[in-house]
């Protein structure tokens, strides 16, 4: 009787089709792969061919279309792994066990740049900073609005998302900002947000909300370090614009 294997229909489900043995030569290109990764790393392999290693977890999958087809649609690795769940289903063969595996590894990228700025003092670490903030914000499609809450020595004492807004705006609270520092017991704050059209030049909104939580939070005694707009691929810090 012929295996059967999950083929991603129209509404991005799976259904049974029948389904071969893989060729010894797709199976070959897969040994290939793995070896030329193993020897050389991620440098010796192009995105859809990482993409494809990363895909190989799936069974009986035909990796090298779909991983060629996913890099078209979102452009790099890294984008295919943060793109929205319900755009991944739109490409075709696509369905949930593909979702899961990208969503897997994009929490798992997450993780390992999170740890990289746990419990050390974030301002002598700021390139680990931009680079997890970076790989959590670049590619959201929506605005969200972020504070970092340090302790005395400027260690990350919480990381949370205040709000979620639109493609151009995110609403900010500065009281609430300020009352979940004096809750937290912070010392201090780094404020966060991103813009999707990947452009991280302040609006005249922005620059207005950081002083007024920069105002709110000095009352209070707590600092305020910086603001950081994360865009696609660059960032700014309103502490090294001399807008605070």
């Amino acid at each position: 009787m012929p295996k059967r294997r999950g083929m991603a229909d129209a509404g991005g489900l799976f259904a049974l089709t029948p389904e071969a043995e893989p060729a010894p030569g797709h199976l070959g290109h897969r040994e290939r792969l793995r070896a030329r990764f193993l020897a050389g790393g991620a440098d010796a392999v192009a995105d859809y061919e990482l993409l494809e290693l990363l895909l190989f977890a799936i069974p009986r999958l035909d990796t090298k279309p779909l991983a060629k087809a996913l890099i078209a649609r979102f452009g790099s690795f890294a984008g295919v792994l943060a793109a929205p769940k319900e755009e991944l289903a739109k490409v075709p063969g696509v369905g949930e066990a593909v979702i899961a595996t990208l969503k897997v590894a994009h929490a798992a990228a997450l993780k390992l740049a999170a740890a990289e700025v746990a419990d050390r003092p974030l301002l002598n670490a700021w390139d680990k900073l931009m680079a997890y903030l970076h790989a959590a914000l670049a590619r959201e499609p929506v605005e969200h609005f972020r504070v970092l809450y340090l302790d005395n020595k400027n260690r990350l004492k919480a990381d949370e998302t205040q709000t979620r807004g639109t493609v151009n705006h995110a609403p900010v609270y500065p009281r609430e900002v300020v009352k979940r520092a004096l809750d937290l017991q912070a010392s201090a704050l780094i404020l966060v947000h991103n813009h999707p059209s990947g452009d991280p030049t302040p609006s005249r909104a922005d620059i207005d909300m950081t002083r007024e939580v920069q105002k709110a939070a000095a009352a209070l005694g707590i600092a305020l370090h910086d603001h950081v707009i994360v865009g696609n691929g660059r960032w700014l810090s309103f502490r090294q614009q001399g807008l605070l």
